[in-house]
């Protein structure tokens, strides 16, 4: 990647931490999307102030047919209209070129979930596990409880579960907070883990450590459990529980809370609300699972459905 190139990237970057108060992850994937695409126009002698939207085009016509997914595309494609778009609003372009390219389109996939017996077993063998059991029993409690995203989870503050709190004040994309309640059993796992972990930062202030702030400490760079541990981690407590570790994922808990409560009769806006979706639509995609689990169930138990396989 040229210089030129890379000032491109590094300017919007920085004007995206700034003014659009962009989480690390989204600018993680800004960086390296946009990292390929000056790549890609480096090698094919082009640059970022010259090029039009036919290179642009040209350029997902390769990610194409090298392979890349449908939503991989559309995510290269939504970061080179970001960059374009700050680049003719600071002046650096008179034009936008890729203000008229539409993506790939991306296919609307169902969201994984888990029956409430697969829910159980989980949180049994969360109680179980060989380490730690007593942190993994309240990480699952609170993610099924809550139906929080897992780096809402593990950034928890301490000083939000101290007094044996109903309802949880949590920090979702883009600095918004919403509260949450929490469950009888959800609120027994969280005290007993405050009192471990007390008891743990205690000794470990004694040695000369600094008191953390996270509910759930680690002594890691991010001085807490990071997002890629409770990913390994929820599928060692899958194994454990019996279930396929390839369907358990953080992400698969936050789906299973919110088509629980959709199949118990909450309404579509209170579980917008608990989720943090800016957007009730995101929400919607819940009634399609729910219509689908309705459908398989009609046809697996329904006597004239069987009827008619068994002709």
């Amino acid at each position: 990647m040229n210089r030129d190139a890379g000032r491109w990237i590094a300017t919007f970057l920085e004007a995206q931490a700034a003014e659009q108060d962009a989480a690390a992850n989204t600018q993680l994937a800004y960086a390296r999307d946009l990292k390929a695409f000056a790549d890609w126009l480096e090698r094919s002698g082009l640059s970022f102030a010259t090029l039009g939207e036919r290179d642009i085009t040209a350029y997902l016509v390769e990610c194409d047919a090298e392979g890349l997914a449908v939503a991989t595309r559309a995510r290269r494609l939504s970061a080179i209209r970001q960059l374009f778009r700050f680049a003719y609003d600071e002046g650096w372009r008179g034009d936008n070129p890729a203000l008229q390219i539409k993506g790939p389109g991306k296919p609307r996939r169902l969201p994984r979930t888990l029956t409430h017996d697969e829910v159980d077993r989980l949180l049994d063998a969360a109680e179980a596990s060989p380490r730690e059991a007593t942190r993994n029993a309240c990480l699952v409690q609170l993610l099924y409880a809550t139906g929080m995203r897992v780096s809402e989870l593990v950034s928890l503050p301490v000083s939000c579960a101290r007094g044996d709190p109903r309802m949880l004040l949590v920090q979702g994309k883009g600095g918004r907070e919403r509260m949450v309640p929490l469950s009888r059993p959800a609120r027994a796992a969280l005290a007993l883990w405050l009192v471990e972990r007390d008891a743990a930062e205690t000794a470990a202030r004694a040695k000369g450590a600094p008191a953390s702030r996270y509910l759930f400490p680690s002594r890691g760079k991010l001085g807490h459990l990071t997002r890629h541990r409770f990913y390994g981690l929820i599928k060692e407590i899958a194994l454990a529980g019996g279930i396929n570790p390839d369907k358990v994922t953080p992400h698969t808990l936050r789906h299973a809370f919110a088509t629980h409560l959709l199949a118990g009769g909450a309404d579509l806006r209170s579980i917008q609300t608990l989720l943090g979706h800016a957007d009730v639509s995101t929400t919607e995609i819940y009634t399609h699972v729910l219509d689908e689990r309705l459908r398989t169930l009609v046809l697996e138990h329904h006597p004239l459905a069987r009827a008619t396989d068994a002709t």
